[in-house]
């Protein structure tokens, strides 16, 4: 055993520790070995939350193994491990686990008894514990080819649910009302990615994904291509997420909101058909809707006259269907709102009952100036979440690059921050 130094001991420098000034009863000691060091100790913190979670574990049984047992180092789960926290530490590409593989601490991260890599089966792989990007690259792409190499198959409809599961999972059982918020961002593309497409919203070349979320949870994340509108595939993905509550919730009402993108006549037919689903969407605006909206127009027009405030705002609410594409008449709320810039007519389009629910002590929760002011323009803050996956990635990347890199990034966040405004 080594004799610890003094602090007054004489300077050799070949020795491997030096002593410090003694901080109370405490020894400062810098230590020049070296070792085995990392510098991704937060994969601990990530592990411990998998584990709570359940969640590789879970998503493993989605995978179909055809890997001969007695050549396998890495399992299932220790390879969705390795690709998740990989990508939980800001290394998104499958090739930084070239060195990734050698870190000792995320093999014990990923569940590994043997974090060194001492026990390999081959000789020549031992001292490495994890995958390499070859292995990891196989388990992705074993769905898209049909090679000796690719033997992980995965089920998609087994990770759809799984991940569905684990989302409402997030929920109080007895949870007597949900609010399902729906949107579609536009993720801007550069480059030659498969499947780009031109939106003329957002003015470029971009992916429409589909969001759905229950408060701070996302339920769905679905890729998209750009070249349908937002609520393209909506009504199977409601199918599968409020399937996947009433098993979470069996007593609940779900309320589906979005904006005018959703406004569609197959989402309203489908939410009227099921049991206790409502919905609450936006609606463009057109002539006739802007008429039946006229007194309430004028009304406001004249108290904006008469007060000069900023803005003044007027609500009603009548029943109204289209030409053709409705079909059922169906309750409308009008926004006749009158500003210093000009007049910003909105409407709303629900079959939430105007009198409440029978159960509820708040029977003028859906008289239509509340229904538009407190539910309705609560799903804003759906939309912060959105940007939040976006902005706030770019911001904890924006750390990690030299300042002269940074620009690009920059620009990005300014493009997505300045988006056109939404029609409702």
């Amino acid at each position: 055993m080594q004799t610890p130094l003094a602090a007054s001991s004489t300077t050799d420098c070949k020795q491997q520790s030096f002593l410090f000034q003694d901080l109370g009863s405490r020894q400062v000691v810098a230590d020049f070995s070296g070792g085995t060091l990392s510098s991704d100790a937060g994969a601990l913190l990530l592990r411990q939350v998998d584990i709570n979670l359940g969640l590789t574990a879970e998503l493993a049984q989605c995978f179909n193994d055809q890997r001969d047992p007695a050549w396998v180092d890495h399992s299932v789960q220790e390879m969705l491990c390795q690709r998740l926290l990989g990508t939980a530490l800001g290394y998104e590409d499958v090739i930084d686990h070239q060195r990734l593989r050698l870190d000792p601490l995320l093999a014990a991260a990923c569940g590994k008894t043997d974090p060194l890599g001492e026990q390999r089966v081959l000789p020549q792989h031992r001292g490495i514990a994890l995958a390499a990007p070859s292995t990891l690259n196989r388990l992705e792409l074993s769905n898209n080819k049909d090679t000796r190499c690719h033997k992980v198959p995965h089920d998609p409809a087994k990770v759809e649910a799984c991940l569905l599961k684990m989302g409402a999972r997030c929920l109080p059982k007895h949870t007597r009302e949900i609010v399902l918020d729906l949107d579609a961002m536009g993720h801007r593309l550069h480059g030659l990615q498969e499947g780009r497409h031109f939106n003329a919203y957002y003015d470029d070349y971009c992916y429409l994904p589909l969001y759905a979320f229950v408060g701070d949870f996302p339920l769905w994340a679905q890729l998209r291509t750009a070249e349908h509108e937002a609520a393209y595939g909506t009504v199977a993905a409601l199918e599968k997420i409020v399937a996947a509550l009433r098993r979470r919730c069996r007593r609940a009402r779900i309320i589906v909101r979005g904006d005018s993108g959703f406004g569609r006549e197959e989402i309203m037919a489908w939410c009227e058909g099921q049991r206790e689903v409502y919905y609450c969407l936006g609606m463009a605006k057109n002539s006739v809707l802007i008429e039946k909206l006229g007194p309430a127009l004028a009304c406001a027009r004249a108290r904006h006259c008469l007060t000069g405030a900023a803005s003044v705002r007027e609500f009603t609410e009548f029943r109204y269907r289209t030409l053709e594409s409705w079909s059922r008449e169906r309750r409308v709320i009008g926004k006749a709102e009158v500003m210093q810039e000009g007049e910003n007519p909105r409407f709303v389009v629900t079959n939430l009952p105007a009198n409440g629910f029978k159960d509820a002590k708040d029977q003028t929760r859906f008289s239509p100036d509340r229904l538009y002011e407190e539910l309705y323009c609560a799903r804003g803050d759906m939309e912060n979440k959105l940007k939040q996956q976006v902005l706030d990635l770019g911001q904890e990347l924006c750390q990690l690059v030299p300042e002269e890199e940074r620009t690009s990034a920059k620009a990005s966040e300014v493009t997505l921050m300045n988006e056109p405004p939404r029609p409702d």
